[in-house]
């Protein structure tokens, strides 16, 4: 649960070192590693942490070998997705793959859900088999060539920002029904919609 909470607490920070960097005029080539480096920790190893722990908690668990340790792919996983951004120019606007806070936030609620089982998952949450599947298939998602399209918002028109709209009343409307219970349907919707989005570009 403490692990979950200071995912949260980093997400505010990470928002609002970007924008004090701009607004003081302090950003430089040694801020964003800096930068990186702090989200591998917190986006990284604070939800590989967490799927350890449920791995070797889990109630299915009675193998010998230590398959808690797959969980370490995703701090592994978002190191490679960290510092490919760094190095990858078509990732101005929205994201190749997908973005490491989205990762942690939806690996965060796996003990919140556990503790309040709002949505009735917690029968998985305790396999550790569907907790190995799911910190490696959203390992792979970092480093996916799916563009996940960005929450910056350059005006406020319709046209150009429909998808954000929709998903941030889409976002609203699950947390109002589910409560922390909304937030791995939230991530799952934001993957959803960019795949669409890129779809409907690709159609056109």
């Amino acid at each position: 649960m403490l692990a979950a909470y200071f995912i949260w607490i980093g997400g505010v920070f990470d928002f609002f070192d970007g924008f004090a960097a701009r607004l003081f005029k302090g950003n430089s080539e040694l801020g964003k590693q800096l930068d990186s480096l702090a989200d591998v920790v917190t986006f990284g190893v604070l939800p590989g942490m967490i799927v350890f722990h449920l791995i070797k908690q889990s109630d299915s668990f009675n193998f010998q070998l230590p398959l808690e340790y797959i969980a370490l792919i995703i701090p592994a996983f978002s190191a490679l997705r960290l510092a490919k951004f760094n190095i990858d120019t078509r990732q101005t606007e929205d994201f190749i793959g997908l973005n490491t806070p989205a990762n942690a936030f939806f690996f965060s609620s796996f003990p919140l859900l556990l503790h309040d089982d709002v949505l009735g998952v917690s029968f998985l949450l305790t396999d550790y088999r569907f907790l190995i599947v799911v910190a490696i298939v959203f390992s792979f998602l970092l480093l996916t060539e799916i563009r996940i399209f960005g929450l910056k918002f350059k005006d406020f028109s319709w046209e150009k920002n429909k998808i954000r709209f929709i998903f941030l009343l889409s976002s609203l409307l699950l947390l109002i029904i589910f409560k922390h219970g909304a937030i791995p349907l939230i991530i799952i919707l934001y993957i959803t919609l960019s795949l669409i989005q890129q779809l409907l570009i690709k159609r056109t």
